[in-house]
């Protein structure tokens, strides 16, 4: 094996040595499949490719210190998927195959989970696609469920430090009544545009308004947006946002420290008002916001005026990140041990 730098790693698809597989045809799952393979075969006219009938999850394993590998929440990921596949008629993937998928991926590249400490994780991608041939609108017959791994760095480059997000009006990600609650790629592609202009300007990301009336704050790029003010953790509650599990996770820490927490609309007059901001997701944990700028009309927002996170934002990321490597104990009981 390469020597890995593994405290330099960035948030990017590195080769592992296996993923594993496992069909869906007549009705009924087929047995898990071991492959070395990075492709995948698919019909001309599979509904993945026409009809964007595909859905996906990410979530991370660590290492800890004692040397045993956890992982964060699967089951909560496992729920969603299945709510992904009931949103747009696929096989639903049993938690139980989930699970024995997910821990022989692990195992068989157990080589690649970063060590503890190095700041890396090794992330783990579950994707249901159909793969039944159809011209007509309509789902497919046949699909593949699959995982694979990879291990990863920070998300932003910056890592936990605060970034600059911008508000881009004139771009939805997902239409109020549509797919964005559920985990599908076509959410994704909806938000490149947006993402690529932000991302042109010199931001981090973008920050989305509702579909509707463009009048509340919606996702934060691939994440949920959070904001604290007089003791209260606050989050967006909208039908098209993507219930974030580090964001339930967030919720519940900041209750136990004794913060209130509101799950609601929230104005874009409000963002103003926040003390501190941030972006929160499988992939980037938290991303401290340090300014906001509106792409309509200019107006700027600063959050981190010394440059660092602010004091709750600090707390809530340390002691999340240490329930998932073992350095705090697992009150919530949120923490699987793999092997």
């Amino acid at each position: 094996m390469e020597n890995i730098d593994w405290k330099s790693m960035s948030f990017g698809y590195k080769k592992t040595d296996y993923n594993v597989r496992c069909y869906y045809r007549n009705g009924a799952w087929g047995e898990i499949e071991v492959s070395s393979s990075e492709h995948i075969q698919l019909h001309i006219a599979a509904t993945a490719i026409h009809y964007g009938q595909e859905a996906f999850e990410g979530l991370k394993a660590f290492m800890g210190q004692d040397g045993k590998i956890r992982v964060f929440r699967w089951k909560e990921n496992a729920a969603r998927m299945k709510r992904s596949a009931e949103g747009i008629l696929m096989a639903e993937v049993p938690e139980e195959l989930f699970g024995r998928a997910m821990e022989k991926a692990i195992l068989l590249n157990k080589r690649f989970v970063p060590p503890y400490g190095t700041g890396a994780s090794l992330y783990i991608r579950p994707l249901l696609l159909g793969t039944g041939a159809e011209v007509g609108v309509k789902p497919a017959d046949e699909y593949l469920f699959m995982i694979f791994v990879t291990p990863v760095g920070p998300y932003f480059k910056e890592g936990f430090a605060p970034v600059d997000m911008l508000i881009t009006p004139g771009i939805d990600r997902a239409a109020p009544l549509g797919t964005g609650h559920i985990k599908v790629g076509g959410n994704y592609a909806g938000s490149l545009t947006a993402l690529k202009l932000a991302h042109d300007k010199g931001y981090a990301s973008a920050l989305f308004l509702d579909a509707k009336e463009k009048k509340y704050l919606d996702e934060a790029g691939p994440a949920n947006l959070f904001g604290i003010k007089n003791n209260t953790f606050i989050t967006p509650a909208s039908p098209s946002i993507l219930p974030s599990i580090t964001n339930k996770s967030l919720q519940e820490i900041a209750m136990s420290m004794g913060m209130k927490v509101e799950v609601r609309p929230v104005p874009l007059e409000e963002l103003s008002t926040f003390e501190e901001a941030g972006a929160c997701g499988t992939a980037a944990v938290i991303s401290p916001i340090n300014r906001v700028v509106n792409d309509d009309t200019g107006e700027l927002i600063e959050f981190c005026k010394d440059g660092k996170p602010g004091p709750i934002s600090v707390k809530l990321y340390e002691k999340l990140i240490a329930i998932q490597t073992g350095d705090a104990p697992d009150d919530f009981g949120w923490v699987n041990m793999i092997g």
